[in-house]
């Protein structure tokens, strides 16, 4: 863990290790934390890092670099036995009475030998890495090819300050500290030609939405949504994109109707305060039947609630958001790799059942890191009923035709012998305004029949583990990667669990959760709210009651280690 003020170089710092370990073939799993401070406060950024794949965070600190004392007070109790923390004395006074006698110290000249190589101490976190990688007996040229890249486009100047400020980092803890420090790093040469990915859920989403062509693309900044706004920017020239920060989330919602109404495919994406702002014009494109994506990336509420902290709180926000009644899909994907196919998906389901589609995330799924092996991108758009072929029925076309499906032909504008209506009132199937009591009820249940279909299109939920098993443990979303991580501490006990993961919540597929839960030995559900909204909604959807829950609401992601104690709770008595 690397922690100190904003303004530290914490974020880049932590990116540029996690990518260092992800080139040598390493897995990584990292996290940031920083508070809803447009300048100041304290930021983290922990990296996970193993042989085999890990799927979550966990507090334990083998390593902490301290670029303050701030840093060295939170987190010095987190130390594992003879771990350590790499500080500057000039900078951090650490006083050895107040911790741990296995701790170890390494001081290195941070501001001096930053200040040597640029004048003042900005590189200072640099530094700072190159004598982490020195510590871990890490390759100093995979170090280097990440400070090339990361910093190419400032110049030959900046990259080559850098890598010095590095070097010299690496030769002081060589020079002065002989002894090993208790982790190493190796390069794992079987499969680094793989070009492992580093990417954090937020980029997933984008390259889905990008893979699925996507040429729309409308958001206000908020956390933790922004980063895709970014991404989607930097590549809007290369991929043809329209991208528009808008003035709010009202009109990012309705720049993305407008889109996808003419024909373009759109995405919008927000969290839960914008998403609030967002409702009404949700509803507009249900009853118009226009195909829409957003993305919603949680975090805890009400209101401005804990802007840059992680919750499950917006669950039933999103089933029932905007008034009445009208089908959508809500997606909850778990990692990265869930992420990207998640809304890739996204968009066919859009346009095939014409609906809108909610991808939630969640501030720790959305920015934290996580290696994965190149996704498949092997894909077919598919449009649905939307054709540019000249139409027949010029007189008689009826926008909102009564289907078997539900779904009715839709046309787009400037096509030719296209007629476009698309009313916010309840209308007929020309599109025409009307309160017949006969057509209001006809238009909902052709609008309803979409559920039964989209249910036999869309994925059952996944299940890990062993059919025959001791416990079964129920999640959603981004708890996934904790759940997995604590099953294998499980097994390591002799407790054989198995996991039902759900990323597609609604439509609600009720008939394979009952048979599944009903012929579990004892079952736990974990989620991160409160209420335990899905556990509240599998009772709604199939009548069972799961017994034994593990709900977390701190604004803190969830751990490995929680599961793992109130598992063995359950099982123990």
């Amino acid at each position: 863990m690397i922690g100190g003020k904003a303004g530290y170089g914490i974020m880049v710092t932590g990116t540029m290790f996690s990518r260092c370990c992800a080139r040598g073939g390493l897995h990584v799993f990292d996290t940031t934390e920083y508070p809803s401070l447009i300048r100041g406060g304290h930021n983290t950024y922990q990296a996970r890092v193993e042989e085999q794949e890990v799927n979550s965070h966990i507090e334990l600190i083998d390593l902490l670099v301290a670029l303050n004392k701030e840093t060295v007070d939170r987190h010095k109790d987190k130390i594992t036995e003879n771990g350590g923390i790499l500080f500057d004395s000039s900078e951090t006074k650490i006083n050895r009475e107040d911790m741990r006698g296995d701790i170890r110290l390494y001081d290195v000249p941070l501001v001096r030998i930053s200040k040597e190589v640029s004048g003042d101490k900005v590189m200072m976190n640099t530094v700072s890495l190159g004598a982490t990688i020195a510590l871990a007996d890490y390759d100093l040229n995979i170090l280097n090819s990440v400070i090339k890249d990361t910093f190419s486009d400032k110049g030959k100047e900046i990259v080559e300050s850098n890598m010095k400020a590095a070097k010299a980092g690496y030769d002081h803890i060589k020079s002065n500290y002989k002894d090993a420090f208790k982790c190493r790093l190796e390069r794992i040469s079987s499969i680094s030609s793989e070009k492992r990915m580093l990417l954090t859920g937020n980029e997933a989403i984008a390259l889905g939405a990008i893979r699925a062509g996507c040429k729309f693309y409308a958001a206000y900044p908020m956390t933790p949504s922004t980063p895709i706004l970014h991404y989607m920017a930097s590549h809007a020239m290369a991929k043809d994109i329209v991208v528009k920060q808008t003035e709010d989330e009202i009109a990012a919602i309705h720049a993305a109707i407008g889109a996808s109404f003419a024909g373009v495919r759109a995405m919008t994406a927000t969290s839960g305060g914008g998403f609030c702002l967002m409702t009404e014009g949700l509803g507009l494109a249900a009853i118009t039947e226009t195909p829409l994506v957003v993305v919603m990336g949680q975090r805890g509420g009400p209101s401005t609630g804990m802007a840059t902290r992680t919750e499950q709180g917006d669950l039933r926000f999103v089933l029932h958001a905007s008034q009445g009644e009208f089908p959508r899909i809500v997606m909850a994907p778990g990692d990265v790799d869930e992420c990207f196919h998640a809304a890739a998906q996204a968009f066919n389901l859009a346009d095939k059942y014409q609906v809108q589609v909610l991808i939630l995330t969640d501030k720790h799924l959305a920015e934290s890191h996580k290696t994965a092996s190149r996704f498949d991108t092997d894909y077919k758009i598919e449009r649905g009923l939307l054709s540019d072929e000249q139409l027949e029925r010029i007189n008689d076309f009826k926008r909102f035709e009564m289907t078997e499906t539900g779904v009715s032909p839709r046309t787009i504008p400037g096509q030719k012998k296209g007629i476009f209506r698309v009313p916010s009132y309840e209308h007929d199937e020309h599109g025409w305004n009307s309160e017949n009591p006969g057509n209001r009820t006809r238009m909902m249940d052709k609008r309803m029949r979409k559920i039964d279909h989209i249910l036999k299109d869309i994925p059952d939920p996944k299940i890990y583990g062993e059919k025959d098993a001791d416990i079964t443990i129920v999640s959603w979303g981004s708890t996934k990667g904790a759940v997995l991580d604590a099953m294998r501490f499980l097994k390591n006990d002799g407790i054989n669990a198995n996991f039902l993961h759900l990323s597609y919540i609604n439509p609600f597929k009720a008939d394979f959760v009952k048979r599944f839960l009903g012929s579990a030995k004892r079952t736990i559900i974990v989620e991160q709210n409160s209420t335990m909204q899905l556990k509240g909604l599998i009772r709604e959807k199939t009548g069972i009651e799961i017994q034994h829950t593990y709900s977390k609401y701190s604004g803190r992601q969830m751990y490995p280690h929680e599961v793992y104690d109130r598992v063995k709770e359950v099982i123990h008595g």
